[in-house]
């Protein structure tokens, strides 16, 4: 996808989302265009590339679990099918749309749409299984029009345990843990814990326990209401919490949680223990999901900010290598001007008569020139092979081309209106994080006014 394009369908699916964001992609092609001008990036690459431009939320854990019933009641909307069977044997890719109602597309609507994390996701998959290269067998999209999913994608899992291609699905799952912002893996209260970690879960704890951002994964105990007593919450809680510990989990944070609408109590008093924690757990993990959508936003913004620096910082080390590049050739040009002046000396000496020397001359000239280019392209890709980074080394074979002049290279790259739109940008950058200061303490500041229930 050329970067027109995607500056456009960025635009026109942040829209509705968030503002400020829109106003950042002019800002990405601000940036775009010097990095373009300069070859540090390709001409049809873009900055707008280099992050997700909405944060994933992925759902993951067996049959039975709870997920589909979690994300129902937090879109408030029936967008997953429920029960003890399994419904569906794909991910399924949940996101906002304006239009009523849930939509169902296949699998490649997703990748070939660069709002999504999953853009270009086929070539995970064929990494996976290169028999197999039908995305629609492993992913299909949902578009909901919730206010919730508003700025962020959810990922609902299959149930690993009965699906036949358990196996591909588990190694996608690795893939899709290393995309998410934030991981949520549910466990079945009913069951006992030696039956429900293993193979499947034990898979999944595995990838948690080793990925970088281990803090990013939330342990959610889900119907906790079918096997909690009076005095027994803790330890039920104790025990997931020593199974996980077993499997060496030490961090990620562990909830407790149920479906209000499906469950029975007949003691009160335990009703309304369970349902204060049921409630505190339940809004802080909602919290952690908007506070996922927050970071996300702050980090596309900042990352503008970050790559006019990184242009900035490259920009001094390129005029080097430009500067050192002139001196070479110069010193070229000056072995070839003694060359060109000693050879009409001689001809001159030789007391040819006029035509005979202006053709000489004009022969002698065109081979200096020929000479010349030459040798620039050789110097050129000589210096070239001894710079590591690949956008420095593409910058600077693009500005000692052939027909680059040499002489004012340096300067156009240390000029004053250059550094001056980067600095301008670094600047802006700010001022779009001001502006989600203000947004994010105004929306915090609302929910706060809004009187409970």
């Amino acid at each position: 996808m050329k970067p027109q394009e995607r500056y456009k369908r960025l635009k026109e699916h942040l829209l509705e989302e968030n503002p400020i964001l829109v106003e950042a992609i002019d800002a990405y092609r601000q940036l775009d265009a010097i990095a373009h001008s300069l070859a540090l990036l390709p001409r049809e690459r873009t900055y707008t590339e280099s992050i997700s431009w909405w944060p994933l939320i992925s759902i993951l854990g067996t049959f039975s679990a709870g997920k589909s019933s979690f994300i129902n009641e937090y879109l408030g909307l029936r967008v997953q099918d429920t029960g003890n069977q399994a419904v569906d044997d794909k991910f399924t890719v949940i996101c906002y749309s304006k239009q009523p109602g849930v939509t169902t597309l296949p699998g490649v609507a997703l990748d070939a749409d660069p709002r999504f994390p999953f853009y270009n996701i086929s070539k995970e998959i064929e990494r996976i299984d290169k028999s197999d290269r039908n995305i629609n067998r492993y992913l299909q999209l949902k578009t909901v029009h919730s206010e919730n999913l508003k700025g962020k994608i959810l990922i609902d899992s299959p149930g690993f345990d009965a699906d036949v291609q358990r196996d591909a699905i588990l190694r996608i799952t690795s893939h899709i843990i290393d995309l998410s912002d934030l991981v949520l893996i549910f466990f079945d209260a009913r069951h006992p814990e030696p039956g429900a970690m293993r193979d499947t879960l034990d898979h999944l704890v595995e990838v948690a326990k080793n990925h970088t951002d281990s803090d990013k994964v939330l342990y959610i105990l889900n119907q906790i209401d079918t096997c909690a007593r009076e005095d027994n919450l803790e330890e039920i809680i104790g025990a997931w919490q020593r199974a996980l510990s077993q499997k060496g989990i030490v961090s990620g944070k562990f909830y407790a949680i149920y479906n209000e609408s499906l469950a029975k109590f007949d003691d009160p008093a335990l009703e309304e223990r369970l349902q204060r924690k049921k409630d505190q757990d339940l809004a802080a993990i909602k919290e952690k999901i908007e506070k996922v959508r927050i970071d996300r936003a702050y980090r596309i913004v900042k990352n503008i900010e970050t790559r006019a620096k990184e242009i900035l910082n490259t920009l001094p080390r390129l005029a080097q290598l430009l500067n050192r590049f002139r001196s070479r050739l110069l010193l070229v040009d000056l072995l070839l001007a003694i060359l060109l002046a000693g050879t009409l000396i001689y001809l001159i000496e030789r007391q040819l008569s006029q035509e005979l020397l202006l053709g000489a001359a004009a022969i002698l000239t065109l081979v200096a020139i020929t000479i010349h280019f030459k040798a620039k392209s050789i110097l050129s890709n000589l210096m070239a092979r001894s710079i590591s980074e690949e956008p420095l080394r593409r910058s600077f074979t693009h500005m000692t081309r052939w027909y680059q002049l040499a002489l004012t290279a340096p300067g156009r790259v240390m000029s004053h209106g250059l550094q001056a739109r980067l600095e301008a940008l670094i600047q802006r950058s700010r001022d779009f994080i001001q502006r989600l200061n203000d947004q994010f303490l105004e929306l915090k500041s609302d929910r706060a006014d809004t009187p409970g229930p």
